[in-house]
């Protein structure tokens, strides 16, 4: 049986030629597409139990953290920034953790508004982009008061977050809001301690600044933890859903390459090195017994993941990209 073949070259012919009679002529691109150069928005959502966990980006900072690392040598440095394939200054991220309890909108740090350059203070434009205003924050939780974690606390004159309630240790409020001790410290630190007053006083002249002392429970499922030695007032925050554990560490840890394996490096950004080292052992030790949730400050975004025991130091685990909600 011959089978027979549907003649489409003579087909194509027939078509091209009651055209036009244009001749065709092979296209070519006329130039290559252009970079866009930018990156996706900064935001990133996972559950933890009936909580909604929104990682919110504020950017990123070019550190010269080889330098700014202390009790460790500098050949110690190098290389675990080679192992992490790291360059230096190292960008560091700058996270800050939304938590939706389905009856209460929780920010825990705001970012550092326009304390710093352009690559920071990116927060506000990232919450939008996740789908909340901030007028629906119903309280934000201070980790301490740096100005990359309260800077965003101010827009202008105005409180970022109108209807907000600014929580934080009180020993953090006041060490950081006191004269005396501005006086105190060198002229290059003098600002750290009027940005946080300028940052605080429209919270507190509102009504809507409320210090607490102590581990404490300052919504249903969020409990404040005491850390204090990177700053006098340092808090974690505990949040609890379901079974489901997560601890924000604020900046307990700074530098995932180097402080996991070594969690007795420190940095020169403490106000007390042994005692903040001290908290770090702790908390490391306690996350990777309970296998909890953790989230980090300056640890790649979004800066969620596990912690692992190995040998004598950790290792970071971050979380398994997921679209499960």
């Amino acid at each position: 049986m011959k089978l027979r073949t549907f003649p489409w070259r003579a087909a194509v012919a027939a078509v091209l030629t009651a055209a036009s009679g244009a001749a065709l002529v092979p296209t070519t691109a006329q130039a290559a597409a252009p970079q866009v150069k930018t990156q996706a928005p900064g935001y990133y959502r996972m559950m933890l139990g009936d909580f909604e966990i929104t990682a919110l980006s504020d950017g990123t900072l070019e550190l010269p953290l080889d330098k700014m690392l202390t009790n460790i040598k500098p050949a110690q440095v190098e290389k675990a920034f080679a192992r992490a394939f790291l360059k230096t200054p190292v960008e560091s991220s700058f996270n800050a953790f939304l938590i939706n309890t389905g009856s209460q909108l929780v920010l825990v740090d705001t970012g550092a508004g326009n304390l710093y350059g352009p690559t920071l203070g990116k927060l506000l434009a990232n919450l939008k982009a996740a789908g909340y205003q901030p007028e629906q924050i119903d309280a934000v939780f201070i980790t301490h008061l740096h100005p990359d974690h309260m800077g965003g606390l101010m827009t202008g004159d105005k409180r970022t977050f109108p209807n907000a309630t600014v929580h934080l240790a009180k020993a953090e409020a006041d060490y950081w809001m006191s004269a005396d001790n501005m006086k105190k410290a060198p002229a290059e630190a003098q600002s750290g301690f009027q940005n946080a007053t300028a940052m605080l006083t429209p919270y507190a002249t509102a009504d809507k600044l409320e210090p607490f002392e102590g581990d404490t429970e300052l919504v249903p499922g969020i409990k404040a933890i005491t850390t204090f030695g990177h700053t006098p007032g340092h808090s974690n925050y505990a949040v609890e859903s379901k079974g489901q554990k997560l601890m924000l560490w604020g900046d307990l840890l700074h530098v995932a390459a180097v402080q996991f394996p070594e969690p007795s490096v420190t940095v020169q950004f403490d106000v007390d090195s042994k005692a903040a080292a001290a908290q770090r052992k702790k908390a490391l030790a306690d996350a990777a017994k309970q296998g909890y949730w953790v989230g980090l400050a300056h640890v790649s975004f979004p800066g969620l993941g596990h912690v692992r025991s190995e040998g004598k130091g950790y290792v970071y685990v971050p979380a398994n990209y997921t679209t499960k909600q």
